[in-house]
C-alpha cells in the first residue's frame, strides 16, 4: 500500500495562518486586556481604536508577502 506524498507547503500554508490568527488574537485579547488592567474599561474603546488598525496591518502586509510568494513560486 502506498503512503500519498507528503504536501509539506500545505503544511506550511496552514501554520502560518494559525500563527498569524494568534498573533493577531494575541495583540488584541492581550493588549486590550492589559489596557484594562492598567487604565480601565472606559480606556479599551480608545485602545482598540488602536489595536485593531495594528492588527489589520499585520493582516495586509502577510496578504501582500503571500501574493509576492505565489507569484514567484518556482514550481
Amino acid at each position: 500500500m502506498k503512503n500519498k506524498p507528503t504536501d509539506y507547503r500545505a503544511g506550511r500554508r496552514r501554520n502560518e495562518i494559525w500563527q498569524l490568527v494568534l498573533v493577531v488574537l494575541v495583540l488584541l485579547l492581550a493588549g486590550g486586556g492589559l489596557i484594562a488592567l492598567i487604565w480601565g474599561r472606559q480606556a479599551v474603546l480608545t485602545g482598540l481604536l488602536c489595536l485593531i488598525p495594528g492588527a489589520a496591518l499585520i493582516v495586509v502586509l502577510w496578504g501582500v508577502l503571500a501574493l509576492l510568494q505565489k507569484f514567484t513560486a518556482q514550481d
